[in-house]
């Protein structure tokens, strides 16, 4: 057992002065706090008078607070919002100096109790990340481990929310035992010394996070209250725990694609609609695949992906008509109450997974366009906002580490979204895809399938969790439930039917599948200042990242932007859109079953740019020619990136330099705005024509006034009223109205829904929705802005559809549909449609749109205004390079 008290200061690792090897210039902000471990005491403190532990929540104000700052932020305000990132401690701000074992110092600071964290060897670096990652994130981290074996309802749980991520996980990705040791074994193997190296380091980081445990079995100062709280026992950390955690994250945040059948089900709807040959074309305007109007990260150069025709018919397995019969894990667990649990974990991860709110950005300014005269970035991630937060900051040194940032605990071996020495990096998620759909025929009976001329066995996995109430909600069942997935050499099934009369069973298949823990070698890259020094040693970096994201890249003089992900090179004429056979002869090329692995494409096919004068992601599409993947229909004419972009571009065309605070504006100034209100309701307006009704008149000039003044869905003056409440009702009424009106009459009722399932209309104000804040990310956004554009002047519009839905084409049935739709929206009350969950006896838009924190501790947080903007964010003026 290791030694709880404090070691003798020779035994500790050397901790160097604040600012050592640190440039200078960065900034960050990461609510609500440091703190994530409550003991019993301060639980009970909690219960009885409402105080939280120190640094729980000391961020939240600086990032809540931001809101108010804009539009007229300064240079010095932005110290206010975001705070000093600098490696290490200043003289005299240390509040806690400790030794966990020999080798080890760790130091935390007084301002926010962030964890510096410095190691005499490497080993003893993992060591320290582990130890801190416990005493920061302990029970968040058992939840995690729990939940990515889909087992989150047997440790906190029956809540329908519980329930349903567990159904989620072992669909994803539904591992034995087994299975997470085989990716540490295939990791020697595939990688040789490289992964040798990422085994031993697991193992190191492991023994820091056993070591806190053993601790705080006999302190419990150290111990989590929640463990008490939900009558359960820690157990020690395995290598295995850190995969499965890895396979959690990446599932959630770094994949893309897999929606081949639902997409093909949309399609034969639009066949059966229109006939075959217009509906193919009907069902290509709206899939968006390549819009030439779309904006993109990459300002000039194509690169192509997935360039094949969605009707290849090489291997190509589309369903027959009423066939398809989806296979869930488990019963399903009634949407309805999965809806309406708000609270659980697991509700807020499944809706991460299939629905991401807000979602990250970053955006870069280079030297050329900078006021500072050095390129600045603004950056960061969306995690959702949770209670501990899902994510933890740590800065760490020692042989191979100089960083510091933001990292998932359970897997904060290093430091994965921060800065080193001289630069900076984040990431959005690319939405790229990375996971196909395989039609595999049965043979023998419905568990045989044909591979390769032989009839196999599929792979039968199951999990049974046992489950009582939540401490949280007592209502909840208690009872057990058996999971079943059956695993082909694809991937898992999902869905059966049958192809021109054969039986089938649909698969997915994804490259990151028993690969989730390799991504390790490109993050330990990005924190060792000898492997990255320029953008070029960036790019090779994140190369060697297998999870989809697109990465920003900020040092004193460039900037540079580099997809990283697997993606596969298919078989030569096979559909990128639709379900493919699996009988062998359509596998992506150099597909490996044993291994798990295939062939993909390198660094230089994937999107990058290097000095552009500005640099945006928001999750929108990288480049001209790469097309989105199968389920992501929204990347259009219109993408919340514009919103970004604009001001950028204004004020470059001007020939004018971009100050920091700046660009933090032109983040910051989109977190509120609406989509629609900015770029839909002006081209709807225009389409209605000439409106008498004086209603309507009325009902106008307010969108107008509020499309003016930016569309915002802000609070400035704290009324708890929005400025503009009186449109941003309206257009939250309209909307859905304005989408039936437009495109029902001409798509009818089953394409309408094929479509919707899709793309819901608004993600967060489909009908029945629970209080949550917007993203303006998959919603009819850019549908409704090409087609009534395409209406208006068509001869301006760039890729455009094979027919004109509003009206039919119609311009004064268009615009009559419009204004009714319009006029019926004037009767919607604000009851109807905020007047649920917590927003019942406040029926209001800004309380609908709170950002709401999950509660993984028994230490809670009110919501806060909203703002779309990420969790963690980083604000760099880097002003050198240091020498290497």
């Amino acid at each position: 057992m290791v030694a709880t008290t404090l070691l003798a200061p020779a035994a500790q690792a050397a901790v160097a002065p604040y600012g050592t090897d640190d440039a200078g210039g960065f900034r960050n902000v990461l609510p609500p706090g440091a703190t994530g471990t409550d003991n019993v005491l301060e639980l009970a403190a909690f219960t009885a008078t409402g105080t939280r532990p120190a640094h729980w929540a000391d961020q939240q104000p600086l990032y809540e607070n931001l809101l108010y700052a804009s539009p007229t932020l300064t240079h010095d305000q932005i110290a206010d919002s975001f705070k000093d990132a600098t490696f290490g401690v200043k003289a005299g701000d240390a509040e806690r100096t400790y030794s966990p074992r020999a080798g080890v110092t760790i130091v935390r600071d007084k301002g926010y109790g962030v964890p510096h964290v410095y190691g005499d060897t490497r080993a003893d670096v993992e060591f320290g990340a582990g130890y801190v990652g416990a005493e920061d994130r302990l029970f968040l981290m058992d939840v995690l481990r729990h939940t990515a074996r889909a087992q989150l309802s047997s440790f906190v749980g029956g809540t329908p929310g519980d329930r349903a991520m567990d159904r989620t996980q072992w669909a994803l990705a539904p591992y034995t035992e087994a299975d997470l040791q085989k990716q540490l074994d295939l990791a020697p193997q595939i990688y040789g010394a490289t992964g040798r190296q990422m085994v031993t380091d697991l193992g190191d980081y492991v023994a820091g996070i056993n070591a806190y445990i053993a601790a705080a079995r006999t302190d419990p100062t150290k111990m989590p209250g929640e463990y008490a709280a939900f009558n359960q026992q820690v157990a020690d950390w395995k290598p295995t725990d850190v995969i499965a955690t890895a396979s959690l994250i990446g599932g959630i945040f770094g994949k893309g694609g897999g929606n081949e059948l639902r997409s093909a089900l949309a399609m034969q709807s639009f066949e059966d609609r229109f006939g075959v040959k217009k509906g193919r074309r009907a069902w290509s305007d709206f899939r968006s695949k390549n819009d030439p109007e779309a904006p993109t990260t990459v300002l000039e150069r194509r690169f192509p992906y997935e360039t094949a025709s969605a009707f290849s018919k090489r291997g190509l397995a589309l369903p027959d008509r009423g066939s398809v019969t989806f296979t869930p894990v488990a019963a399903p667990v009634s949407r309805a109450a999965v809806r309406s649990d708000t609270t659980s974990f697991g509700s807020a991860l499944a809706k991460q997974t299939l629905n991401p709110p807000h979602a990250s950005n970053w955006e870069m300014i280079s030297k050329k366009w900078s006021a500072t005269g050095h390129a600045i970035g603004v950056l960061g991630p969306q995690v959702g906002y949770y209670v501990p937060q899902i994510l933890m900051e740590e800065d760490l040194h020692g042989p191979g580490f100089d960083a510091r940032g933001a990292s998932f605990p359970g897997v904060n071996l290093m430091v994965q979204l921060g800065h080193g020495r001289d630069y900076a990096w984040s990431a959005t998620t690319a939405d790229t895809d990375n996971v196909d759909t395989f039609a595999e025929v049965l043979c023998q009976d419905d568990v045989h399938y044909r591979y390769k001329g032989q009839c196999l066995p599929m792979e039968k996995l199951e999990r049974t969790n046992s489950y009582g109430p939540s401490v949280g909600a007592q209502d909840s069942p208690s009872g057990s439930e058996t999971l079943t997935a059956y695993r082909t050499v694809h991937g898992i099934v999902y869905a059966r039917g049958t192809v021109k009369g054969k039986k089938v069973a649909f698969a997915l298949a994804r490259t990151t599948y028993f690969h989730e823990a390799d991504s390790a070698i490109g993050f330990f890259c990005l924190n060792d200042p000898a492997c990255v020094k320029d953008p070029a040693s960036f790019r090779r970096a994140v190369g060697n990242i297998n999870f989809g994201f697109n990465w920003g890249y900020v040092d004193a003089d460039h900037t540079a932007y580099q997809q990283s992900g697997w993606y596969p090179e298919r078989a030569k004429g096979t559909s990128p859109d639709f379900p493919v056979l699996g009988t062998g002869a359509y596998d992506w090329k150099g597909f490996n079953p044993d291994l798990h692995t295939q062939t993909v494409l390198s660094n230089a096919e994937r999107p990058h740019a290097l000095d552009q004068p500005y640099t945006v992601s928001w999750n929108g599409k990288q480049a001209k020619g790469w097309a989105a993947a199968d389920d992501v229909y929204y990347w259009g004419t219109l993408q919340r990136q514009q919103m970004i972009q604009a001001p950028l571009k204004r004020q470059i065309a001007l020939g004018k330099k971009i100050t920091v605070e700046q660009l933090v504006q032109s983040m910051e100034e989109p977190a509120t705005q609406d989509i629609r209100g900015l770029y839909d309701a002006p081209v709807a307006i225009k389409a209605m024509g000439k409106v008498s009704d004086p209603a309507l008149q009325a009902a106008i000039a307010t969108l107008q006034g509020w499309r003016a003044k930016g569309a915002h869905r802000r609070d400035l003056d704290k009324d708890g009223v929005y400025d503009d409440d009186a449109a941003v009702t309206l257009m939250d009424a309209w909307w859905p109205k304005l989408v039936q009106a437009e495109f029902g009459p001409a798509l009818g009722a089953k394409t309408m829904d094929a479509l919707h399932t899709m793309v819901p209309f608004d993600a967060e104000l489909d009908p029945g929705s629970s209080p949550s804040a917007p993203a303006f990310s998959t919603g009819w956004y850019g549908f409704v802005n090409k087609d009534l554009r395409q209406l208006l002047h068509p001869k301006t519009v760039k890729g455009r559809w094979s027919r004109t839905y509003c009206g039919g084409g119609n311009r004064k049935r268009c615009a009559a549909a419009l204004q009714q739709s319009l006029k019926d929206a004037l009767a919607v009350s604000k009851a109807q449609l905020y007047g649920r969950g917590d927003c019942a006896s406040n029926a209001q838009a800004s309380c609908f749109d709170m950002n709401r924190s999950t509660i993984a501790s028994a230490v809670s947080l009110p919501p806060f205004p909203f703002q779309n903007r990420p969790t963690f964010q980083q604000v760099v003026e880097v002003a050198q390079k240091l020498p290497r």
